[in-house]
């Protein structure tokens, strides 16, 4: 099973509209599965991602950035 993170925060719209897209993806293939990482707990992860979020990070950690749409998503996740 492959195991994505999905970098965001909880106080972010675009993100819940990323892990809305990625949940479904999921169950669509259901040999992929993601972990959210709250990136305001970390000060390097806030310095790496607060402009960009939400970022999508493969396992093979090649990162796919906001915008993105269902089918740029789904390409990345099954690459």
């Amino acid at each position: 099973m492959k195991t994505f993170i999905l970098y965001g925060t909880s106080a972010c719209h675009l993100c819940e509209v990323a892990q809305s897209m990625i949940e479904a993806q999921c169950v669509l293939d259901g040999d992929v599965d993601y972990r959210h990482v709250d990136i305001s707990e970390s000060d390097d992860l806030f310095q790496r991602y607060g402009l960009v979020i939400p970022v999508l990070q493969h396992p093979d950690q090649r990162e796919l950035g906001w915008p993105f749409s269902e089918a740029q998503l789904r390409e990345f996740m099954v690459s």
